[in-house]
């Protein structure tokens, strides 16, 4: 079972919680969950300078807080904080928010972004995209992983590897990630870097943080 699902959806409510988190009525779940769909790939498009690695929006009966998760804060806020300012207006008129005392926007730094699966997955994607060699960048990025203190960790890059005419798929492994056991708690992300010449190539990465 752990190996066929999502690491971590298979660990919500246990060891994870919902990025997403309000209660709505009847009828406005389908619009909440869209709008929240839109403003997660609006941040993360433009906020990808600022390594941003998850975004957490609570609603409370009209307002809305979202936490931008970044590795970069400063980048993300600007100085003075002019770039943030910037940010919640983008999202007010992007968004139709009426009232801008109703959105608040707060940002918290990932401490380490080598244990964070999707700040890695996005650096090894970029890397693949600028052509590095594969097997250098999974490894490189393997052992900055293992440095930062990771109880194990398993990348894995998938398709048309180094411009061959056949796909395949290249795994890369240290230490332990118990996928089955439901206490450990295991980071995932899916990534796709899209490579000239070869196409699409598929990132996937894994690290076990302990129980």
């Amino acid at each position: 079972m752990g190996q066929k699902v999502n690491p971590i959806g298979f660990r919500l409510g246990g060891v994870y919680t919902w990025s997403s988190r309000w209660f709505a009525q009847k009828g406005d779940y389908a619009k909440y969950l869209l709008e929240d769909y839109e403003i997660r790939k609006y941040l993360m498009k433009n906020l990808k300078p600022a390594g941003v690695a998850k975004v957490e929006i609570e609603r409370f009966f009209d307002k809305r807080t979202i936490t931008i998760h970044v590795s970069r804060p400063g980048v993300a806020i600007g100085r003075g904080g002019t770039d943030a300012g910037k940010l919640k207006d983008a999202l007010i008129k992007k968004f139709k928010i009426t009232d801008a005392g109703k959105l608040e926007i707060k940002f918290e730094e990932v401490k380490t972004p080598d244990l964070d699966a999707y700040l890695v997955a996005t650096n090894i994607a970029d890397q693949l995209e600028r052509r590095f060699p594969f097997r250098r960048v999974i490894n490189q990025a393997l052992e900055r992983i293992k440095r930062s203190g990771a109880k194990g960790a398993k990348i894995s890059v998938s398709g048309r590897l180094g411009g061959t005419e056949i796909a395949r798929r290249e795994v890369v492994k240290n230490g332990a990630v118990p996928l089955h056991t439901i206490r450990a708690r295991i980071d995932f992300a899916k990534i796709d870097a899209k490579v000239p010449k070869s196409g699409i190539v598929g990132v996937k990465v894994w690290i076990y943080k302990g129980e």
